[in-house]
């Protein structure tokens, strides 16, 4: 599995700071999943565009529908989900 460093928030650019503060709830940290985009804040902020629009965006599947699917596949790919 490959390793990316996050940037921690005292460390990240203004720009970076202000997506933490965005996303990452009282304590500025996001979901490592996002954390991930920490060195292309414009990609971290397209990905949770993303994220947003198929997990909570009308569907003809439930959200948990949604999240059952994104938890096998995480588990297929060996991936913490």
């Amino acid at each position: 599995m490959a390793y990316i460093d996050y940037i921690e928030y005292e460390d990240a650019s203004d720009e970076l700071k202000k997506l933490y503060e965005s996303y990452g709830g009282a304590n500025y940290t996001p979901a490592n999943i996002v954390r991930i985009a920490g060195l292309n804040p414009k990609a971290m902020q397209h990905h949770v565009e993303f994220y947003r629009s198929i997990m909570f965006q009308k569907s003809p599947l439930s959200r948990a529908q949604r999240e059952m699917i994104a938890t096998v596949v995480s588990a297929i790919n060996k991936c913490h989900y």
